[in-house]
Formats: C-alpha cells, structure tokens, sequence
C-alpha cells in the first residue's frame, strides 16, 4: 500500500499536539503584556532543505522575496544547529504617531523521518500589544509556507501540516491576514 503525506503526518501532528516537544519563545520585555503565537509545523522536506528555504526568504528580501504579511522586514539574529533566530520590522509606520513594531521569533527544526521535518515556531512582540490581527503568527507562517497556501517560496516548495499550539490573548492565527499588500487598509500591528 502506498505512502500517502496523511499517513506520515498525521502521527507526528499526535506527537506535536500531547506537547513532545513544546516551541520555545525568544522572550520580550514587556511580558506578559505582548501579544505572541506559537506553531507546530510538519513538513514533507529535509531539515536542511526547510532551513535553506527560511534563509534563502529572509536573505532574498528586495530582489527574489518580498514579505507578503506587509512587506515587513526580517534580520537574522543567530543560527545554531537547529534553531534559528530573526526579528522582523513591521513594513509600514502605524498609528497617527507613525510607530514600527518589532517582533522577536525562534524557529527550532528537527528531523521527524525520511524528507520529513518538524518545526517548533515562536514570535513575540517586543512592545506592548494585545489584539495582533495574526501577525506573530503570520511572522512564521511566511517563512515556511508553500505554493499552495498561496506563498511563493524562494529555492524549495515543500507541503506543509500547521497546528497553532498557543496564542495570547488577543492574538489571532487566520491565514488569509498573512497576505496583505502593501497599502491595503489593516489595522492594528502589521
């Protein structure tokens, strides 16, 4: 009987969902008065394949990749092994003072079989904030999602299982904030 991506993912998503391995969070200043979400990712590619594509997206800004969560800005803090480290500046001064958000997030990649990889994703905000409109989570979800979730992936397009494991209060995880253009009306922290 043939491999099929359900049978494969579906007991690592088990795995991830009775807490086998819990995300980490980077940390913020203000907690817990910041808005964060934390992710649990299945996908159907390498560790090293994952973690090319995540770099190959933050390093190709401006020419071969653009942030579609408002065209934000993401900077590499720190890659050890399996954990990488970013911060990303949101992409558009907000509010009548014309404040910039900055998030801190902590993606940690491990090997869950054959082409198979499992990322624990965290981002937090670094200032205070509630009501996030998906935004700490729409800071992971573009670093690793797919074609067919509507991204466009720089070197490696791979099938992706998400769970949200935790979110803070007033923090949202809806896949359809995380493509907004560049000077489309939404408000809140982008």
């Amino acid at each position: 009987q043939p491999v099929t991506m359900i049978g494969i993912l579906l007991p690592l998503l088990a795995d991830l969902a009775a807490g086998a391995v819990p995300p980490r969070c980077p940390g913020s200043p203000v907690y817990p008065f910041r808005a964060s979400s934390e992710v649990n990712v299945v996908a159907a590619a390498s560790c090293a394949t994952v973690k090319e594509e995540i770099l190959s997206r933050v390093e190709g800004q401006g020419s071969v990749w653009v942030d579609p969560h408002n065209n934000g800005t993401y900077s590499v803090e720190s890659v050890a092994g399996a954990q990488i480290e970013l911060s990303r500046i949101t992409g558009r001064p907000l509010g009548w003072m014309g404040w910039r958000f900055t998030d801190r997030l902590m993606l940690t990649l491990w090997p869950g079989g054959d082409e198979v990889c499992e990322i624990a994703g965290c981002s937090e905000s670094q200032g205070l904030s509630f009501g996030d409109l998906s935004t700490n989570y729409c800071n992971l979800r573009m670093l690793y999602c797919g074609s067919r979730q509507g991204c466009s992936p720089v070197k490696h397009d791979f099938t992706i299982a998400e769970q949200v494991a935790e979110t803070s209060i007033g923090a949202t995880t809806n896949p359809t904030d995380c493509l907004v253009l560049v000077g489309q009306s939404h408000g809140g922290e982008l």
